[in-house]
Parts: structure tokens; C-alpha cells; sequence
């Protein structure tokens, strides 16, 4: 089986968000970088597949030439190969020309199944899966929790509102995933030497262009400074005053 992690460099979530000076973008010069956190979970959705059904695992991104330090982590943790997709204006890129890039490749890979997070921690759409699926004609299941897979179908569990949906699919299939479907392994040291031997391609794709557009960020507000109401049992007053008048929480 041809199985595609699909994988994303966001910046990590204790990095200080600075704005860059075209007032668009974030000044990434001393950022740290890291796997988005759901799509860590679609790699060991991938890997697990692999393991209980045999097939081949590549990992999948689009990203800078030469940052390949996730895509190593995915190979250490058992993905057979990686290609990183080289755009040096990835962060830039939109949900659809994500999307279509992405499905372009998994169609000359010749994937059967494409494993990716719920949503990007640093943009939050959610909307890379479910169109990567439309632009293919594949069967799209998300947020998945759950998952068995067959000879050629599956069967996975969703979240929703209204309960836990249960719903079986055919292959090919873009499969997004959420939270409690599987624990990211650790790579082990066997497996970080190993991967040092693995291929990691760095390719060129026909672009797509973006149809929206970022025409400003602004950074949030900063908290206010907390105060110190009163002490003891006589300060209870000013502070439910202050949670109900100010803080509007009760």
C-alpha cells in the first residue's frame, strides 16, 4: 500500500510572535520551528497502517529548501522516504493552492491513502484535507478519533456535536486527524541514525497561485496588569465586584 503522511513546519507554539516589516508576514529570522501537532498524529496514522497492513510510508510537505529538520524526525520515526515540496513563500501559500499542489503530487505518487492533521496549528482553517480530497475525487473522512482499515476500505469514528459518528469509506481516501486517534512514537536513536540513510527529495512543482490574500496582521492586545484587591476573607466583595463588573466572568 502507498501510504502519504502529509506534514506541515509551523512555528513552535512558545515561539514570540514578531511582525515583519511589510506589516503581512512574521519576522521568522529567530523563530523555532516544529511538526504541527495533529499532523504528528497523522504520521503515526500512517506508520501504524503500514505496520498492520505493509506498505510504504512517505512523508510529505511543502516547505523552504533545506528545512528538513521535521521531515528527518518522520524518516527517525519510521517513515521509508521524504519530499519536501521547495517554496520558499510556504507560509504565504493559501488553502487552495496548498490543496492543489498536494493533490498533484499524491496523484504522480500514486498514493492510496493520504493521512494529514485536522488543521495546521498556525493557521487553524482545517480546509487543506477536505479540498486536497475534492480536487482528487477521493473519499474524505475528518477529525477521525477512531480508525480500522481493510482490504481496501475502512472504517473510522468522528466527533461531532451531536455525538461520535461512525463511518466506513473506500480507498483512496484523504483521511484527517484529530486528538486521540493515535500517541506520536518517539524516535529512538536506532531510528534517527537510520534515517540519516533514507531518501529525502527536495522537488520542484508547477505552482499554483493564491487566491486570497494576507493584507495585514496585527498582533493581540497585551493582558492588562493584574492588582491585588484585598487580602483575606474581607477582599471576597471587590473581587466578585471585579469578576462580574470587569473581568464579565460571572
Amino acid at each position: 500500500m502507498n501510504i502519504v503522511a502529509c506534514v506541515k513546519r509551523v512555528p513552535s507554539t512558545e515561539a514570540l510572535a514578531v511582525l515583519g516589516g511589510d506589516g503581512k508576514s512574521l519576522n521568522t529570522s529567530d523563530m523555532l520551528f516544529g511538526l504541527s501537532f495533529y499532523d504528528d498524529i497523522a504520521l503515526e496514522g500512517a506508520l501504524n497502517l503500514k505496520e498492520s497492513k505493509g506498505g510504504e510510508v512517505t512523508a510529505l510537505s511543502i516547505g523552504s529548501a533545506g528545512g528538513t529538520k521535521e521531515m528527518r524526525e518522520c524518516l527517525a520515526k519510521g517513515a521509508d522516504k521524504a519530499i519536501i515540496l521547495t517554496d520558499e513563500h510556504w507560509m504565504e501559500r493559501d488553502c487552495r493552492s496548498t490543496a492543489k499542489v498536494l493533490a498533484a503530487q499524491l496523484t504522480s505518487m500514486g498514493a492510496d491513502v493520504a493521512f494529514m492533521g485536522r488543521v495546521a496549528t498556525d493557521r487553524d482553517n482545517a480546509a487543506v484535507g477536505p479540498m486536497v480530497a475534492t480536487y482528487l475525487g477521493w473519499a474524505c473522512v475528518t477529525d477521525v478519533v477512531e480508525l480500522e482499515m481493510g482490504d481496501g476500505k475502512g472504517t473510522a469514528k468522528r466527533e461531532t456535536e451531536h455525538g461520535v459518528e461512525t463511518i466506513e469509506f473506500s480507498l483512496p481516501a484523504v483521511i484527517t486527524c484529530d486528538k486521540g486517534l493515535y500517541e506520536p512514537r518517539k524516535a529512538g536513536m536506532k531510528g534517527v541514525m537510520g534515517a540519516k540513510k533514507k531518501p529525502l527529495d527536495e522537488v520542484a512543482f508547477e505552482d499554483v497561485p493564491n487566491q486570497a490574500q494576507i493584507t495585514s496582521v496585527t498582533l493581540p492586545p497585551p493582558r492588562p496588569e493584574g492588582r491585588i484587591v484585598g487580602e483575606g476573607a474581607a477582599a471576597v466583595p471587590a473581587l466578585i465586584e471585579a469578576l462580574q463588573n470587569e473581568a464579565q466572568v460571572l
